[in-house]
């Protein structure tokens, strides 16, 4: 399963991109948007908390950035 590994890559080499150059990384900003919007859901939402909704709405959001 080779197209899961190119994702996992992938997605390293962007968090590590975002860690070293902050929001001057084309993808921080967009991750933190979907990170807030995920923590909103997680408010409005019974069945979803604050940090899962925050990290789900990370991971779309870099997902989104990776497989457009």
């Amino acid at each position: 399963m080779a197209g899961g590994n190119d994702l996992i890559e992938a997605a390293r080499e962007e968090i590590v991109g975002m860690a070293k150059e902050g929001m001057a990384h084309p993808s921080t900003k967009p991750v933190l948007t979907g990170a807030a919007i995920g923590a909103v859901a997680g408010v409005v939402l019974p069945f979803v908390s604050i940090p899962v909704g925050l990290v789900a709405g990370a991971g779309i959001m870099l997902y989104k950035r990776l497989r457009p």
